[in-house]
């Protein structure tokens, strides 16, 4: 049975830090293109992060560029993102997802609140 289960979301203030973690079960996340997500309230989903492929070159969306970063810890089976200088409109439910030709794998999200 496949789970990816995220954590390290929550309340913070505007400019503040936190970083969150998508941790695998049943799943060898190195094997996969891991990826960030969010949605706002009444918004479509939307990348934040990812790896083009399994431990290769990162990519960030333009929102978040020079404020976020994706890493992936294969001993850990776990993949991060590290957000800085949030911002009242980095406020989202936020998902990981574990992507392959044929579809991706997600997670059920953590709810980061930046006021």
């Amino acid at each position: 049975h496949v789970q990816l289960v995220e954590s390290g979301g929550g309340s913070v203030q505007t400019g503040g830090s936190l970083r969150l973690s998508c941790s695998g079960s049943g799943i060898t996340l190195s094997t996969y293109s891991m990826g960030w997500f969010r949605q706002a309230p009444g918004k479509e989903r939307e990348g934040v992060a990812r790896f083009y492929e399994p431990g290769g070159v990162s990519y960030v969306a333009d929102p978040a560029k020079g404020r976020f970063t994706i890493s992936q810890d294969n001993a850990e089976n776990t993949v991060y993102l590290q957000m800085n200088s949030l911002k009242a409109e980095d406020t989202a439910l936020y998902y990981c997802a574990a992507t392959m030709s044929w579809g991706s794998y997600w997670g059920q999200g953590t709810q980061v609140t930046v006021s």
